[in-house]
């Protein structure tokens, strides 16, 4: 039961009834975890931060402009394609960059599939039907920090799951499908 209190003045007997008060308290409640839901957590930024920045449409990580430890920024090592993507790059996400072939491309792939609650990086899961195919020697690690999470992934070519895994990160990993096609 909801109560609530609110002071009388003299001469002023009116009372807000307890069925008016719910439905602006449900709004006030909705407003706030849709406000959440948009920024994704609450974050304090000093109000010279923001003016500094000015709008972004990078978010919180675009008010640190792009440095420090809210920017993406992952080491993707790559052996065994057989080719010239073989090495170790450094990709820099919001805003793009780092020594990666492909940086905005990279990003824009990591992007597209981050979604809330799943780990974009995440190995396949245990027990599935795979494939019995063989996509070659390659391997691949990356590490780094990736939407403020730490990230250590590693990928090869083994079987169907790991290789469609592998495919859906191209290009932050190196596209060996139209390679072996041609």
């Amino acid at each position: 039961m909801l109560h609530v209190i609110r002071r009388v003045e003299p001469g002023n007997a009116s009372r807000t009834s307890p069925t008016t008060a719910r439905p602006a308290l449900r709004r006030l409640v909705v407003g706030a975890a849709a406000s959440v839901a948009a920024f994704g957590s609450l974050t304090a930024v000093s109000p010279a931060a923001y003016a500094q920045a000015g709008p972004s449409s990078a978010g919180i990580a675009g008010i640190a402009g792009g440095k420090g430890p809210d920017r993406d920024h992952l080491t993707v090592t790559v052996r065994d394609t057989g080719g010239d993507a073989d090495g170790t790059y450094e990709l820099y996400c919001g805003p793009d960059g780092g020594s990666h072939p492909d940086p905005r491309g990279a990003c824009a792939a990591l992007k597209r599939d981050t979604r809330w609650g799943k780990d974009v990086f995440a190995p396949a899961p245990a027990g599935g039907f795979c494939t019995m195919q063989y996509g070659g020697p390659a391997t691949a690690r990356v590490t780094g920090t990736w939407a403020g999470r730490p990230v250590d992934a590693t990928y090869d070519r083994r079987d169907g799951c790991a290789i469609a895994r592998w495919d859906r990160l191209v290009p932050l990993l190196p596209d060996l499908g139209s390679r072996r096609r041609s």
